[in-house]
């Protein structure tokens, strides 16, 4: 799936609702969906060109927003891992937690 393309000279971002918008109009909540995006599956942009968007605000908010993503995708499976061990972290004490509720109701039985 592609996120960012460019086409007719304009940089453009996948939204929400799976459209491409031009890329100046991107909101923080937008990024957040591309990361989530990327979180889930391969995906995709066109590399950025400055001589393909002819447009300067465009030029630096897709180079900007491509660099970001392309070094999230790169340290994906970074991320994924420390997730997962903050989550075993936070898992491994609620068991912990809920074995001693459960001791301490038998006790009381």
């Amino acid at each position: 799936m592609k996120l960012l393309k460019i086409s007719n000279d304009v940089g453009y971002f996948l939204d929400k609702n799976n459209k491409f918008k031009p890329i100046d109009s991107i909101t923080k909540d937008d990024l957040l969906h591309l990361v989530n995006l990327i979180l889930t599956g391969e995906l995709d942009f066109d590399e950025y060109d400055e001589e393909k968007i002819k447009n300067q605000a465009h030029q630096i908010v897709y180079k900007s927003i491509q660099e970001k993503l392309q070094s999230f995708i790169d340290r994906r499976q970074e991320f994924i891992d420390e997730s997962e061990r903050i989550y075993l972290t936070e898992y491994e004490k609620y068991k912990h937690e809920t074995s001693e509720i459960i001791e301490n109701k038998d006790e009381l039985s």
